[in-house]
């Protein structure tokens, strides 16, 4: 049983870090932030919303592991989770894996009928 939940815990992280990472505004925020740490009304400068609407993006990066924030007076500093992004990275290579094994499954599958149909083709021209 405590395998189950350590695997539902793992797909609500993936859940969490994609849906963040779905955002094109919070993946420039995280791009800005692994670069160097930033306050949140520095990068709410760059973006054509409210501080608000910057401060929810920063929130949800922060909720899914992404960033981290940290008081330095009144401002908030955001800095980047390396650890995190590898994390969604190896989540990426595990899919690319699977797909990768299904086409050569399809790519095997094709083969093997283009070769019977040769089979078939050959046995036909002998017979006539």
């Amino acid at each position: 049983m405590y395998v189950v939940r350590v695997d539902v815990l793992d797909e609500d992280r993936a859940d969490a870090l994609f849906h963040a990472l779905a955002d094109r505004t919070r993946r420039d925020i995280v791009r800005r932030v692994l670069a160097g740490e930033h306050s949140v009304s520095t990068l709410a400068a760059h973006y054509d919303m409210s501080f608000a609407a910057v401060q929810k993006h920063v929130a949800v990066l922060d909720r899914a592991g992404l960033i981290t924030k940290r008081r330095h007076g009144r401002e908030q500093l955001a800095s980047g989770e390396v650890t995190a992004i590898r994390s969604v990275s190896s989540l990426l290579a595990e899919l690319e894996q699977v797909w990768r094994g299904r086409v050569a499954r399809i790519d095997d599958l094709l083969a093997s009928e283009n070769a019977a149909s040769d089979n078939a083709v050959s046995e036909n021209t002998r017979e006539e």
